[in-house]
């Protein structure tokens, strides 16, 4: 029975889409409990910052090579191969195995010499006792790219064979094998528990792929062929998006350099805050993206430039619609959001204030961040790739000046340090530096959204704008709605619910939530939303298909 399971096949999109949802919702919260379990173990301290800034490198390995490399080129030309012989699409797929095995071995191993000096540019601020633990860690957490490296490809083979509920696994299980890092390694290991755990995971994530790639046909040959066309092929296609995914990479290791020189914990609030706000935008801005990119494509490789223009027009909206009253309630709802995912343990009430804060800035530009993937993907079905990496370049060099700025700012005294730490309740605490780098990603990813707008309008497809523009008054009239009915609720509860307990503070949150949703799908309706119908129209649809 769970061998049949694992290799199943997904009968169409839809139902395909629905499976890498709802492993990805799962997923999602198991990170929400990973990071409880963090917070409660060490709190928002030195410890913790010494494992983000670990982290770094080898996340870069593994962004810019596989999900920005490998894993973005690999499909298109397994799929050309295996169209004209399966026997050489297999023998493909086994030389890409082992000669990106090999490129990633000796790019681990030359990093790992290179440790020091690049923890030494990565956490500056660190003393030499930590640094040397960060070393420590990153080394053995190098790892994990090749790990991830190599169920890239096994991940390409069971995306071509419909094979989707093995491969949606892959992230629980990887996330599960943090979380019994944190409870079972931690107490033994201390920090390097936490690396050992980060291993699990990513091996975990490689082997509950392997039967179902075996039963699609795959078997092991120990083939290197450096010159193979497929290979060549495969790392040509892979610059362009390597370069792409950097900038992303190279902002988040930025930031970690700039937190390490603040107080103690500055690299964790923001971390914590960072996967946060990423909920949201992950579950709305990335599958809606993804969801709508294939007809996009069609309709353009038709040259039907209005279902194109219907298409653009639908998702845009419906991203706004979900992301806008989401970004309005993590703003309103900050505290009480920090307190039920993080409040444990070691986790104490500065690090609440300034986590919570440092949300409250990062909501500001979740519309941006969730926005920001379907417009590049829309980019992609012009076959231009060159803009979006060059907007995307442009504001990596704006966010690291406004992340020195606004640091600088919140420093000492003055209007602007005032005004932020008045805004989002901050007074008392000495050093708020930490919020200014969650203001300027925030920032950068606003102008990001925008430029890319801007050169979408050179292309030659009407985007319904006038459409966009009533949805977004209804949508924003609808929040204004939903805000009152949220605060009003805050105010209300806390007559009568002990908000200092977990039990009254998810109560209170569970009530704001549900009146908030209320208020906004009732003025939404009666200010005849379309999106309304659109989702309406979605689930009638389910329902008939069950």
């Amino acid at each position: 029975m769970l061998a049949k399971l694992f290799n199943s096949r997904t009968k169409n999109v839809a139902s395909a889409a629905g499976l890498l949802g709802i492993s990805a919702l799962i997923s999602r919260f198991l990170g929400l409990i990973r990071d409880r379990l963090l917070a409660g173990t060490f709190g928002a301290g030195e410890e913790l910052d010494i494992y983000f800034a670990a982290f770094r490198i080898p996340d870069f390995v593994y962004g810019i090579l596989i999900m920005g490399g490998v894993a973005a080129v690999f499909l298109p030309v397994f799929s050309e191969y295996f169209r004209k012989s399966e026997e050489d699409a297999w023998k493909f797929t086994n030389n890409l195995l082992n000669c990106f095995l090999i490129l990633l071995v000796l790019l681990c191993a030359v990093l790992a010499l290179l440790t020091p000096w690049l923890i030494s540019l990565i956490a500056p601020g660190f003393s030499p006792a930590a640094k040397e633990l960060t070393v420590a860690l990153t080394r053995i957490m190098f790892i994990s790219p090749i790990l991830f490296g190599i169920s890239s490809v096994f991940s390409g083979v069971l995306h071509y064979f419909d094979r989707f509920f093995a491969y949606s696994l892959a992230p629980v299980v990887y996330n599960l094998g943090i979380i019994f890092g944190i409870l079972f390694l931690v107490p033994s290991f201390g920090l390097y528990g936490l690396a050992y755990g980060v291993i699990l995971g990513a091996g975990l994530h490689w082997l509950f792929q392997i039967p179902a790639a075996r039963n699609s046909g795959y078997k092991y040959l120990p083939l290197f062929n450096f010159r193979n066309f497929g290979l060549v092929k495969i790392f040509k296609l892979m610059v362009p998006r390597t370069i792409g995914a950097a900038a992303y990479h190279i902002n988040l290791i930025v930031i970690t350099a700039i937190a390490s020189t603040l107080s103690a914990g500055s690299i964790a609030i923001f971390n914590l805050a960072n996967n946060l706000q990423y909920f949201p935008v992950g579950l709305i801005g990335v599958s809606f993206s993804v969801a709508a990119f294939p007809a996009l494509a069609r309709s353009l490789a038709a040259d039907l430039k209005e279902e194109f223009s219907k298409v653009f027009s639908s998702t845009f909206r419906q991203i706004i619609f979900s992301v806008v009253p989401v970004s309005i309630l993590i703003f309103i709802l900050r505290a009480q959001i920090v307190r039920i995912v993080l409040g444990t343990g070691q986790f104490g009430w500065l690090e609440t204030r300034l986590t919570a804060a440092s949300l409250a800035l990062f909501s500001l530009g979740i519309f941006a961040a969730a926005l920001v993937p379907f417009l590049a993907r829309v980019f992609y079905s012009f076959q231009d790739t060159k803009t979006p990496l060059a907007v995307s370049l442009i504001s990596m060099v704006l966010n690291v000046g406004l992340c020195f700025l606004f640091v600088f700012l919140l420093g000492f005294n003055n209007l602007f340090q005032g005004f932020i730490a008045n805004a989002l309740k901050l007074q008392g605490i000495g050093d708020i530096g930490v919020i200014g780098l969650p203001l300027a990603l925030s920032v950068s990813g606003i102008v990001q959204f925008f430029l890319l707008l801007f050169f979408l309008r050179k292309k030659e497809f009407d985007f319904n704008g006038g459409e966009i523009i009533h949805s977004l008054k209804r949508v924003l009239l609808a929040g204004l709605l939903m805000a009152a009915a949220a605060y009003l609720c805050l105010f209300l509860t806390a007559e009568f619910l002990d908000t200092k307990t977990f039990a009254g503070i998810l109560i209170q949150t569970t009530v704001a939530c549900l009146a908030a949703g209320l208020a906004y799908f009732s003025a939404g309706a009666w200010l005849k939303s379309p999106e309304i119908g659109i989702i309406r129209s979605a689930l009638a649809a389910k329902f008939k298909k069950r």
